[in-house]
């Protein structure tokens, strides 16, 4: 049985039943449902083979040609099908919701299965979950100097119970020029947005959800604008701890790392340091002064969070915390306590 369902249909089951996504490996690989098992109906040179057989001989043509390139394939595709579905329904979907998830729909009906087709395909699922991240939600955002352990803080608070987006871990950064040391490879922007809304959709509405302060930009990704909006009108709450638990976090995060390594990612923001302070901090980290380069450092990013901090006009103000100690489960009951006691 073919059962074609809209996208929140899609959505209510991709959780309970196996994902097949029939798109090609480049799209794929672009970005995809979290979870969903890849099964291309062409590889990236048969699309093209079978796009240009259109463009030059028309759609019957170019049909045979398909016929002939997945033919071999059919047998294939069935048991691996029948593996993932363990005999329940499957869930198919190819880009727009046409002529590749309607074969492979085809193929798997034809041997007994029941299938649910994405009308409209990823891209129905794409504008889905832009408009989802427009959901209001009551986001508590964490805010404080580099080196206050946040995401930490922000960890322990979720180990007692309650909601968190961990927008760094989602992104394999840590928001930094350093931030991408020891992470793995940051996802496609597209694919960042499908994982973050992941762990939106789980949320519940009706309870906080904690969430640090972020720049718009995660390394190489960026927060989905309608979020970003939200986050930018929501509570903060702001942390703060003396500049040598800071210096020492740091060292404890970084010094580790070769020297050229930190010096290499420290070079790309030379000219926002200043030519003369990013050769001071270079030098330090060479010769193993880790402290003294990362007192450098954060002079530079301590004015850049205080610039970003007074442009937020719209920013619920909430309280502002210091923090006597680096423990992250001390300091995730003091920010919990101002807001439940």
């Amino acid at each position: 049985m073919i059962k074609y369902i809209d996208i929140r249909e899609f959505s209510r089951l991709w959780n309970i039943y196996p994902v097949v996504d029939v798109r090609s490996p480049q799209e794929y690989q672009k970005g995809h449902i979290p979870g969903a098992h890849h099964l291309p109906l062409l590889e990236d040179e048969e699309r093209a083979l079978v796009g240009t057989k259109y463009v030059k001989s028309g759609r019957f043509a170019s049909v045979q040609l398909g016929l002939e390139l997945v033919g071999p394939k059919l047998s294939g595709w069935l048991r691996t099908a029948s593996d993932l579905s363990g005999g329940g329904p499957i869930l198919l979907h190819c880009w727009r919701g046409g002529l590749r998830s309607s074969s492979m729909a085809w193929l798997l009906d034809l041997a007994g299965m029941d299938v649910y087709t994405l009308q409209g395909g990823y891209k129905a699922y794409r504008h889905y979950i832009r408009q989802e991240f427009s959901t209001p939600f009551r986001l508590i955002v964490l805010a404080g100097r580099t080196g206050s352990g946040k995401t930490e803080i922000l960890q322990a608070i979720g180990r007692m119970g309650h909601q968190v987006i961990d927008l760094e871990q989602i992104a394999h950064h840590r928001g930094s020029v350093f931030g991408g040391l020891g992470m793995q490879s940051q996802p496609t922007n597209e694919q960042y947005e499908n994982d973050l809304y992941q762990q939106w959709q789980a949320l519940d509405p009706a309870k906080p959800v904690w969430i640090e302060d972020e720049s718009l930009s995660v390394g190489k990704v960026s927060i989905p604008q309608p979020l970003f909006d939200q986050m930018m009108t929501s509570q903060l709450i702001e942390v703060e701890m003396d500049i040598g638990l800071r210096v020492a976090r740091l060292v404890r995060e970084y010094s580790s790392y070769p020297a050229e390594e930190l010096v290499s990612c420290l070079m790309r923001i030379e000219k926002r340091l200043g030519t003369d302070t990013a050769r001071k901090a270079a030098n330090a980290i060479r010769i193993g002064e880790f402290e003294a380069a990362s007192s450098m450092l954060l002079e530079y990013y301590d004015k850049a969070y205080d610039l970003s901090i007074q442009k937020r006009t719209g920013q619920v103000s909430g309280t502002h915390l210091h923090l006597s100690c680096d423990d992250p489960e001390k300091n995730a009951h003091t920010v919990l306590n101002s807001i439940y006691l």
